[in-house]
């Protein structure tokens, strides 16, 4: 942590502030690889957007607001690669949108998010670190985080459990750790298998 820290001593967490479409695109990550996630989200914002104001290009597209995406047939879901599971979970998120403003806390917005049937702790860290700069977001049930804080920390590849074991010492910093963990270790950590296969075409 020493070396990764003053390798990137410069390194600041970021934040949005934009609660709404950091819930969608987390959301569509949810269990797929990310070149697919960002596919859907694409395809979805080109063909339902609204042009972006001032000067901009002209495919240029600001993303649906909240009852927009509640109110997407299920077929537009589907023709951009989305299950079920994950195009409901935008529905309900959709109904309660007015109520995750960015001006919460991160652990009063992550109390809201959990009440939402199809949000589990993975996709509120995610939505916590990214539109909130939460320092401390754990995002636990990723399919590779674990492993690599692990193989940093350890030398060894890690479940959940491990790593939040390992992160235990730096509560309240966690999210601060992985950012540094993942710029210092991501690349070189060992492959332990194929990868996903893509479920959308190129485009």
């Amino acid at each position: 942590m020493a070396r990764a820290r003053r390798t990137h001593a410069g390194v600041r967490l970021a934040r949005s502030g934009d609660v709404w479409d950091t819930v969608v695109t987390a959301v569509l990550e949810q269990r797929v690889v990310a070149l697919d996630a960002k596919a859907s989200w694409r395809r979805l914002v080109a063909a339902h957007g609204t042009p972006a104001p001032g000067p901009a290009p002209t495919a240029l597209r600001v993303a649906p607001p909240p009852a927009a995406w509640a109110a997407l047939p299920v077929w537009e879901w589907r023709r951009a690669g989305v299950d079920a599971q994950r195009s409901d979970t935008v529905r309900r998120v959709a109904g309660v949108a007015h109520a995750l403003g960015a001006d919460l806390p991160p652990h009063e917005l992550a109390r809201r998010l959990r009440t939402v049937r199809g949000i589990g702790p993975w996709t509120v860290a995610e939505v916590t670190s990214r539109a909130l700069g939460d320092p401390d977001a754990v995002s636990v049930g990723d399919a590779h985080l674990c492993h690599l804080v692990g193989w940093a920390l350890t030398g060894r590849r890690a479940d959940d459990a491990g790593m939040l074991r390992l992160l235990e010492p730096w509560r309240g910093h966690r999210q601060r750790v992985l950012v540094l963990l993942e710029l210092a270790y991501r690349g070189r950590m060992p492959a332990y298998g194929p990868r996903a296969p893509r479920a959308l075409p190129m485009r």
